[in-house]
This record gives structure tokens, C-alpha cells and sequence, in this order.
């Protein structure tokens, strides 16, 4: 099994570091909410915090990601943590915008650790890591705020992001990157190329908003207890986590971009259904089937991305993902909001459902065209090599004549041969 080729020392490191640095990102808005929910108007006010938190990994990922040093990106990752780290007793923006870059630091240094043929692999076991922090994360922030202090969650944050700095240092300082990979591009058009990519995870994350802040709602509009909302999201990400494992085991028919536009709207349907369907056993089913095809969108995706991208952007590509996850999961939660104010919940979700599907068909006609266009480039550049390589055929088969030619003229036999070379000897 490939994934056993993943068990070593300097993977291990990277593991221990990415669960630091993710436990702290999956806990933060939640924390952020239970430590000001006592205050007047503290819910309202959590939100907030929570939303400046999300707002500051967006503008992060984006201003920080894309100048990420490649060959020095250790100390780039540990700045940020530690400023993370100490910004979490004090400004919620800054918590969110100092260690945005490392989720998609960390990515590009755990696939330059190893082969590549073994880049599925690990990418499947990073989503596997990723859903099993955000099953553990809420529980563990519930539980501190409300069995011990408030406080004790951001406290914890700020450990994990210190011990995830410290950790660093046990990896490589970064990865080899080639800037001339680029062709004279710059960074910025080099990421825009691979917009497709973006827009499916933004759609990916809206549907994972509306699994996470519209359930509730939709459970007591079926008659349901509330309470079932926190074990039908935990079987969600147990789902996930076993989906990403299985997409790992094998090779999958079909392009990545294909992969990702199918499992999407696998997705997308069993959210939609969980949306109509009456009792609690049916919406648990959908809902486990929608992290079951999630985890498998995440991980063709990053694959998309490693593919679209030269290894000179690859850190910041996945920045630029994270930012737009970021931004899918933020609009979706507003959507949502705002058709709750308006409608049932269930009409919430559909419209959810609604603007992801108008956001994976987005991505499925940009990754269309942008096939098309690498086809056309791909001819082309077979079409000239075919016209070089002939040319130069031609070129050796004349310069192979060229001496036969002369020594007959010189040297041949018969009349003609003869007074062709008196005359030159004349």
C-alpha cells in the first residue's frame, strides 16, 4: 500500500506541525464566540470577531501567500504563527491574516518531501488530518469555554500556533523552485490561469456552510431535536476523512478537472436532498454521503492545482485557494442568513445548493477552456516540431549529396567527368 511509503521521520514532523497549526485555525471562530458570549449583544458581537477572524485569513492567504519564498520559507511560516500566536488575545484580524500563508506553505513542503508519484497519497492524508481536526476542534473549544474559562480556548490556540512555529524548525528550511518555470510570466498572471480551480473550492466550501450553519435550523423545521445537529456534522467529517483515505488507495477514471466537476455535484445533490427528506436517518445518510464525495473534491482539486501550476507558484496557488475557500464559505453564510430572514430553511439550503451549482458550472466551463486552449497550444507546438524536424532532415539529406556530387564531378567516370576535371585543373 503506497500510503505506508508516507510513514517517515521528516512526514511525522510535518503532521505534528500541520495538526497545531489547523487545530488553531478549526477552533479560532468558535473560541472567538464563546469568549464574548456573556457580554450584551455577545452572539452578535462572536460573529463578528468571527467573521474579522475569516476576513484576515482571506486577505492573508492573498497578500502573504503569494510572496512566500520558496527556498526560505521556514522563517516566513514560523513569523507567522508567532505573530498569530501572540495576536490572539488581542486583535481577531491579525490572529486570521498572520498564519494564513502557512496552510498553503505547508502543503507545497509536505508534497517536496516526497516523490512524486506519491503525491495523491499525501495530499489524501492531509485531508484526512484536516477533517479529523475539524471533527475534534468544536468539541474541544465547547468544552474548554464551558467546563473551564471562557479564554482557555484562545489560550490554547496561541500554544498550538507557538508549538507549530517551534516545529518548523525539525522540517526542511523550504523547497527548489525554479522562477524561470514561469516563462517570463508574473506571479500574478501565473495564479489567474488557474482560476477554474479556485471557483471549485469556493463552491465546495459554500455547500460545507451550509452543512454547518443552516442544520440546525433545518432539523427543527423537521420536528427534529437540535442536539442532532453536532453528531450528524461529526459523522459529516468522519465521512470525509474516510472518503479522502479511499481516493487515495487507487487511481480514479477520468481527468482531475472531470473528477472534481462529478464528485461536486454528487455533493451538491446530496445536500439538496438532505433538504427535502423528512426524518432525521435520511438527512444523516445525504449528509454522510456529502463528506464522503467532499473529501474527494478537496483532493483533486489540490491535485488540479499542483498540475496547472509551475512549482515556482505552487505555494502561492494554494493560497489563492485557501482565500477562496475562504470567500465561498463567508458568501455562502450570508446567502444563507439572508434566505432564512426571508423563507424555510430548507429553501435556505436549495438556494445554497442553487449558487453552488452556478459556481462548479462556472469552473467546469473555465477548466473546458482552459483544455482546450493546452490542446491548441499542444498541437501547435507538435505541429512546428514536425516543420523543424523536416526541415532538417531535408537539410542533412542535401548535405549528405552535396559530396557524392562533388567527387563525381571530379573523379567519375566517362568523357564529361573528364573535361570537368581538366577544367578545374586548368
Amino acid at each position: 500500500m503506497a500510503y505506508r511509503e508516507l510513514v517517515t521521520r521528516p512526514v511525522l514532523n510535518w503532521s505534528f506541525v500541520a495538526l497545531a497549526a489547523r487545530t488553531l485555525v478549526a477552533m479560532a471562530p468558535l473560541a472567538l464566540v464563546f469568549l464574548v458570549r456573556e457580554r450584551p449583544g455577545g452572539y452578535t458581537l462572536g460573529a463578528v470577531l468571527a467573521a474579522a477572524y475569516v476576513v484576515g485569513e482571506v486577505v492573508g492567504a492573498v497578500a502573504l501567500g503569494a510572496r512566500l519564498n520558496s527556498a526560505r520559507a521556514r522563517p516566513h511560516l514560523a513569523l507567522g504563527l508567532a505573530v498569530g500566536a501572540a495576536a490572539f488575545a488581542a486583535l481577531a484580524v491579525v490572529a486570521g491574516g498572520a498564519p494564513a500563508a502557512a496552510p498553503g506553505g505547508l502543503r507545497a513542503l509536505l508534497t517536496s518531501l516526497l516523490p512524486e508519484r506519491l503525491g495523491t497519497q499525501a495530499l489524501s492524508m492531509e485531508a484526512v488530518l484536516s477533517y479529523a481536526v475539524w471533527t475534534a476542534s468544536p468539541a474541544l473549544a465547547t468544552g474548554l469555554a464551558l467546563g473551564v474559562h471562557p479564554a482557555l480556548p484562545l489560550l490554547l490556540a496561541a500554544v498550538l500556533a507557538a508549538c507549530a512555529a517551534a516545529g518548523l524548525w525539525a522540517l526542511p528550511p523550504g523547497w527548489d523552485a525554479d522562477e524561470s518555470d514561469r516563462e517570463g510570466a508574473s506571479m500574478l498572471r501565473t495564479l489567474a490561469a488557474a482560476w477554474p480551480v479556485y471557483v471549485t473550492g469556493a463552491a465546495a466550501l459554500s455547500l460545507l456552510a451550509l452543512a454547518e450553519l443552516v442544520l440546525p435550523a433545518l432539523l427543527e423545521q423537521r420536528g427534529i431535536a437540535v442536539g442532532w445537529a453536532g453528531p450528524v456534522l461529526a459523522g459529516y467529517s468522519v465521512a470525509a476523512a474516510v472518503g479522502a483515505f479511499l481516493y487515495g488507495l487507487r487511481g480514479w477514471p477520468g481527468a482531475l478537472g472531470t473528477q472534481s466537476f462529478v464528485l461536486l455535484l454528487a455533493v451538491i445533490a446530496c445536500v439538496a436532498a438532505a433538504a427535502v427528506l423528512p426524518g432525521l436517518a435520511l438527512i444523516a445518510g445525504a449528509m454522510l454521503l456529502a463528506g464522503l464525495f467532499q473529501s474527494g473534491v478537496q483532493v483533486a482539486r489540490n491535485l488540479s492545482l499542483r498540475d496547472a501550476l509551475p512549482q515556482s507558484a505552487l505555494a502561492a496557488g494554494y493560497s489563492m485557494l485557501y482565500a477562496a475557500v475562504g470567500l465561498g464559505y463567508a458568501t455562502s453564510a450570508t446567502l444563507s442568513g439572508v434566505l432564512q430572514n426571508a423563507t424555510s430553511p430548507s429553501t435556505a439550503v436549495l438556494g445554497g445548493a442553487g449558487f453552488a451549482l452556478l459556481l462548479t458550472l462556472a469552473a467546469w466551463g473555465g477548466e473546458r477552456r482552459t483544455a482546450a486552449t493546452r490542446r491548441r497550444a499542444t498541437r501547435a507546438d507538435q505541429s512546428a516540431a514536425t516543420v523543424f524536424g523536416a526541415a532538417a532532415s531535408g537539410a542533412a539529406d542535401a548535405g549528405e549529396a552535396a559530396p557524392g556530387a562533388a567527387g563525381r564531378a571530379v573523379c567519375g567516370p566517362g568523357a564529361g567527368g573528364g573535361r570537368r576535371a581538366g577544367a578545374v585543373g586548368e
